[in-house]
């Protein structure tokens, strides 16, 4: 699991917002869960995809646009597993909530 940047729009305000996450890969794609440490509410940077999905991300000295969208649920056990695999810290988070921890699959933009 590496680090990334991502970049999103502030869904309130409009604001450019830059986050260091972790991720994983599957495939080309980018897997990223939106986990807050286990918190209770959903972490900022999840949201403001939501509302606008095309983001940026950047690894190392590479920058490039994407789009952000949540795993559906037929994909999610696959690719929670991956991340887990990855860092299984992540799975004590789960256990940490009542929530269900998203996760959020960023494909580079067409």
């Amino acid at each position: 699991m590496n680090d990334l940047l991502l970049t999103t729009r502030g869904r309130k305000s409009g604001t450019l917002r830059r986050t260091a996450l972790l991720h994983v890969r599957d495939g080309e794609r980018y897997i990223l869960a939106a986990s807050d440490a286990g918190a209770d509410r959903h972490p900022a940077w999840y949201l403001n995809p939501t509302a606008n999905p095309e983001v940026t991300i950047q690894i190392g000295p590479e920058t490039f646009p994407v789009t952000a969208r949540t795993a559906a649920p037929e994909e999610k056990p696959r690719l929670w597993e991956l991340i887990v695999a990855a860092v299984p810290s992540y799975r004590d988070y789960q256990e940490a909530t009542d929530r269900e921890i998203p996760v959020v699959i960023v494909d580079r933009a067409s």
